[in-house]
């Protein structure tokens, strides 16, 4: 059974910083899906994993001065989950009229050029998370015919599918949540995209063989900085890297671990705090 633990946070003021950064603090103690509501925001870890004490030492500890947290958890179990999104959270997104990203359940869909098909489940990567979209664009603006792409911390493979989509010749997805692998497999088969090899793990799921154009790693801050040199490994001259799933905050530290293994830094893009970097191996 998937069941996850469901955590509600009353954040006042309920102000998006204020959410973001909660969502960083809490990602770090195995929380994988956040959804904002007018009064601050939901958080889902996996029932096993949920660890009260730790979540009150987050909310105990939290950096920002002038907000208070409450909050209460409730149990999900794990077969009402499309139901939960179905009738609350998940709703179609349009990615600068080029790419719609929408569920089973959805109708009235735009017509753009990449239509594409998630069942979120409790995996990460509907689209809606400014993470998320900077990929997608970035994916979008790149030119993939052809390519071998990684998607690492894969969650529902939005991203590989969309890679595929718009031209790669292949792609493997790899996350190392059991659930997130199983919905990735339902997403790819959903989306008709055969080319994408899904497997259970973390960098130890790359094989000695690998070789990519691409990788892309949508994860958070920590795990980029400890998984940098992996990346690398299973690049050649030439192949580009795009990361997220951190704050500006963090570019610098992150370039220089990406300058220690041979990337040369591109540029970023940034939303609400949140970046998106592109490096090129030389």
């Amino acid at each position: 059974m998937n069941d996850y633990t469901k955590v509600t946070f009353n954040i006042a003021p309920a102000e998006e910083v204020a959410s973001d950064v909660l969502a960083a603090m809490l990602a770090e103690i195995g929380f994988e899906s956040f959804v904002p509501e007018e009064t601050g925001m939901t958080a889902y870890v996996p029932q096993a994993s949920f660890d009260a004490d730790a979540v009150a030492a987050v909310v105990n500890e939290f950096p920002l001065e002038g907000y208070s947290i409450d909050y209460t958890a409730e149990l999900v179990e794990g077969e009402d989950w499309n139901a939960e999104w179905e009738k609350n959270y998940f709703q179609p997104i349009v990615v600068d009229d080029q790419c719609v990203i929408h569920s089973t359940f959805h109708t009235d869909i735009p017509k753009v050029k990449y239509d594409i098909l998630i069942d979120p489940k409790m995996a990460f990567g509907t689209g809606h998370h400014q993470t998320t979209c900077h990929m997608v664009r970035a994916i979008l603006a790149t030119d993939m015919n052809g390519k071998t792409v990684l998607d690492m911390g894969c969650g529902t493979a939005l991203l590989a599918i969309l890679a595929c989509k718009h031209g790669a010749k292949s792609a493997v997805a790899i996350d190392i949540d059991e659930f997130a692998y199983e919905n990735a497999l339902e997403n790819i088969a959903l989306n008709d995209t055969a080319n994408i090899d899904v497997r259970l793990g973390g960098v130890d799921a790359i094989k000695d063989n690998d070789d990519f154009d691409i990788v892309i790693a949508n994860i958070n801050r920590n795990i980029l900085l400890a998984d940098m040199g992996s990346y690398a490994t299973c690049m050649h001259t030439g192949s580009l890297l795009f990361i997220s799933g951190f704050y500006v905050e963090d570019i610098d530290v992150l370039k220089a671990e990406a300058a220690r293994h041979g990337l040369r830094y591109l540029g970023f893009a940034e939303d609400s705090r949140w970046a998106m970097m592109r490096f090129v191996k030389e």
